[in-house]
């Protein structure tokens, strides 16, 4: 079974962004934000394409099929 990666902490890094922050810009809660980071959560469409207009790149540019 194939595994969602992401780059959600490293992209929160280059901006300087908590989860928290992150968390209110896209309407979710932190935790949410934590799941995701770690994999424990696999987004919504909905949820990977506010991310990716956030961050101003493409939704594959954030997730991968490990």
């Amino acid at each position: 079974m194939s595994e969602v990666k992401n780059r959600i902490a490293v992209l929160r890094a280059e901006h300087k962004i908590s989860q928290q922050a992150l968390a209110d810009a896209i309407s979710v809660s932190r935790k949410t934000i934590s799941t995701i980071e770690t994999g424990r959560f696999t987004p919504s469409v909905t949820i990977a394409l506010k991310l990716a207009i956030f961050f101003n790149v493409t939704v594959e540019e954030i997730f991968s099929l490990n």
